[in-house]
């Protein structure tokens, strides 16, 4: 059997061309490390789920796992007295290291950091194979295999390794995808109106890394706001990140035309397929951006309450759409760009400082066995060539892990801990009840 590439994979595939595009997820294993019984646990798992001997057939976009033993990559490293630095420069060096040619390769690397009683078992890999949602449930597996837990969601008849692609999308509702078409003029309007992020060289997308931790009285700030103010978790995480941003953009305040600061919200659309209720591999993405010019002084519930107004607009006309037609558009385009164009193509014509991508871990594990996540979980995700920073949020057990990456052609280590820090700062606000 084979499988169709989707749009989003094909887009991928192209994108790393210019650089290396791969996620990190990272699963904290209750258990001491022995790493032959680390090895045998991925293999096996990988071998169970089908994911081995993947064949990719770049002139028909077609793809198959054709099976076979695994013989997964896995490195293992000492945490030292910095375990979070150790843990984090692990991460930046997969962000950076290509995967060979995707003609037929295992897409899939992982590193254990050895904690002493316990480890993190990081796992890289190339993110056209592979959902963040997917990619959950097989480090769950792997690691419930290791600590003799028997299996939960991640068993292997709810896997789905040749789902279908964006075309059943667009037949279940070709009505809204002609409604979203038709935002098209207004989607170009607001590209014009947004101040376009700073780039030393658009063809430098060296990947670096920062991460940070809200605990059970920040996370629980962030859900009673929501409730109370009538908003969704991602419009405070959206508003927190145009807030923090801010002052890196001062001078579109002085700018005829480019005032406006766009933040970018990526979005699983695999449940608008129809595709059943087994969870599949394949990545099914869409995204959206909302622009505010961010005016100083700006209260927090009030920059939420806009966010919420254009994030409201958007879900009912279904204007995440548009960003298919526009990975469409550029892939109609890339063959007749040269490797500068490329780099700079979104940047150029899709402007955006920053995206939000979020995964509820607890509700992903709990489908399966219900209960809360029984492992503590991370994730790092690479900005690619739409913006130049990505603030991965993933919610685990009572508190909100944030994996921060960021081009180092576009912000400085320093930069990034201001924005971070006021990041923290405005969503930390909410559970203090005085919104800054």
């Amino acid at each position: 059997m084979q499988g169709r590439l989707n749009l989003f994979q094909r887009m991928m595939l192209r994108w790393r061309e210019l650089h290396p595009y791969n996620p990190v997820h990272v699963v904290r294993v209750p258990a001491a490390l022995e790493r032959a019984r680390l090895q045998a646990c991925i293999d096996g798992h990988l071998e169970a789920l089908g994911l081995t001997g993947l064949v990719v057939d770049l002139k028909r976009w077609r793809f198959r796992y054709d099976g076979g033993p695994a013989r997964a990559n896995l490195a293992v490293c000492a945490a030292g007295d910095d375990p979070l630095g150790t843990l984090g420069r692990e991460i930046e060096r997969e962000f950076n290291a290509p995967f060979p040619a995707v003609a037929q390769s295992t897409p899939f690397r992982f590193v254990a950091v050895d904690l002493g009683g316990e480890f993190q078992l990081a796992l890289a890999y190339d993110h056209f194979v592979a959902g963040g949602d997917a990619i959950a449930l097989v480090l769950k597996g792997i690691a419930e295999r290791y600590v003799g837990r028997p299996p939960g969601g991640s068993d292997t008849a709810r896997f789905e390794r040749y789902p279908p692609t964006y075309r059943r999308l667009l037949l279940r509702h070709p009505l809204r995808a002609l409604a979203a078409l038709s935002a098209l003029p207004g989607m170009v309007g607001a590209s014009r109106r947004a101040f376009r992020p700073p780039y030393g060289r658009a063809d430098d997308q060296y990947n670096a890394f920062k991460y940070f931790s809200l605990g059970p009285r920040a996370a629980g700030g962030l859900r009673g706001a929501g409730k109370a103010w009538g908003v969704t978790f991602n419009d405070l995480l959206i508003a927190a990140a145009l807030r923090a941003l801010a002052p890196c953009a001062a001078e579109r305040t002085h700018q005829p035309r480019r005032r406006e600061l766009a933040v970018a919200s990526i979005v699983n659309i695999r449940d608008d397929l129809g595709a059943g209720t087994g969870a599949t591999v394949s990545p099914f993405l869409a995204s959206f951006r909302v622009s505010h010019a961010v005016p100083p002084g700006i209260g927090l519930r009030e920059l939420v309450a806009a966010v919420h107004a254009e994030t409201a607009r958007i879900k009912a006309r279904r204007l995440d759409l548009l960003s298919l037609a526009a990975l469409a558009a550029s892939a109609l385009m890339w063959p007749f760009l040269s490797a500068s164009q490329r780099a700079r193509f979104f940047v150029k014509y899709y402007p955006s400082w920053a995206g939000v991508t979020t995964l509820n871990v607890n509700a992903l594990w709990g489908r399966g066995d219900g209960g809360e996540a029984p492992f503590d979980y991370l994730r790092a995700v690479p900005t690619g060539p739409l913006c130049p920073m990505i603030f991965a949020v993933t919610t685990v057990k009572d508190a909100l892990h944030v994996g921060v990456s960021y081009r180092k052609a576009a912000f400085s280590s320093a930069t990034v801990d201001q924005v971070a820090g006021e990041f923290v700062r405005c969503l930390e606000s909410l559970h203090e009840g005085q919104p800054a």
